[in-house]
């Protein structure tokens, strides 16, 4: 999608920042790694394919990404530009965080609501920070975005569906700028034409599903499906927003002020310096989906460090 090429949300315990071109070599190191490959069902990519996979990414209507990275340091001033290339440099990113639109005819449930279906996935990429609550963070940070920039979101979308009562042009980054400004939900504000959330998650993953579980998704029943995965789901009540803004690591009053810029046009020099590789591996929710998808849906990166870049975690 292109409604969050500008947007960087931030707390003081995550970055999130959009997949970008810079980030290729770093996410197709971390996808070299079998484990990797065969937790995410993924084939292995060449670096060019990789490239056109992050454009595809950027360009279709019908996903939302995140590259996860450390939180930034010190007093965070969400209305102060992303450094892109040093806040989100190769030691500094930790996973990603993907939301793919189902229309409800392509859904299993077949009770013939309106809406779409959003369908979560999640991934820590390297071994050394899974349950450090990066996965937590993560992902009630990128409830939070969806939730709040929802009406352009799902203009994106809708726009680009066959049908769409209104011409369907690709959206250029002058209409993403303009997008950007559409105005954002309101906390209570109902959202219909989102039908739930939902993530797809091996049975064998304890970890993956109680950490979705403790932000409020449910099972929609006791036992695994024929692939071996739970399936978990969760409907906005309409008080989302407010409890998030009681959280103490949240940056300012909503997510207006939670939103930082973010310009990968300017990227910073380090960001060009050879790098040295960091291996990582996954704490992912794997689902059937992104079995079918394949290298259809993949995104790559190498994970290295700028040169005289030290990497401090607490």
């Amino acid at each position: 999608m292109k409604v969050n090429a500008h947007h960087a949300p931030t707390t003081s315990k995550v970055l999130l920042v959009p997949y970008s071109k810079h980030h290729v070599p770093t996410y197709h190191t971390w996808m070299q790694d079998p484990e990797l490959q065969a937790a995410t069902a993924s084939e292995p990519l060449t670096i060019e394919e990789e490239y056109a996979m992050q454009k595809s990414w950027r360009e279709d209507a019908d996903k939302l990404t995140f590259i996860i990275c450390f939180p930034l340091e010190g007093t965070v001033d969400a209305r102060q530009p992303i450094k892109v290339g040093v806040d989100d440099a190769p030691e500094r990113m930790v996973g990603d965080i993907n939301l793919f639109f189902v229309q409800p005819e392509d859904d299993d449930d077949g009770d013939g609501s309106e809406g779409v279906i959003g369908e979560i996935e999640l991934m820590i990429a390297r071994k050394d920070l899974h349950r450090q609550g990066y996965g937590r963070a993560a992902l009630i940070t990128f409830m939070g975005y969806i939730l709040f920039h929802w009406p352009t979101i799902y203009l994106e979308y809708s726009s680009s569906q066959a049908k769409a009562p209104w011409p369907a042009p690709p959206i250029q980054h002058e209409e993403a700028e303009k997008m950007a400004k559409f105005p954002a939900c309101s906390a209570s504000q109902p959202r219909p034409e989102l039908r739930y959330l939902r993530v797809k998650i091996q049975q064998s993953n304890q970890a993956s599903i109680k950490l979705f579980e403790g932000v409020g998704f449910t099972r929609t029943s006791a036992g695994a499906n024929y692939f071996g995965e739970i399936e978990l789901r969760w409907h906005d009540d309409g008080g989302f927003l407010r409890r998030l803004k009681d959280l103490p690591w949240m940056k300012g009053d909503g997510w207006d002020a939670g939103v930082a810029p973010y310009d990968e046009s300017i990227l910073a020099p380090c960001a060009e310096k050879p790098r040295t590789r960091l291996m990582g591996v996954f704490l992912p929710t794997v689902t059937h989906e992104s079995s079918r998808r394949s290298a259809n849906s993949r995104k790559n990166q190498t994970l290295s460090t700028c040169a005289g870049t030290s990497l401090v975690i607490e």
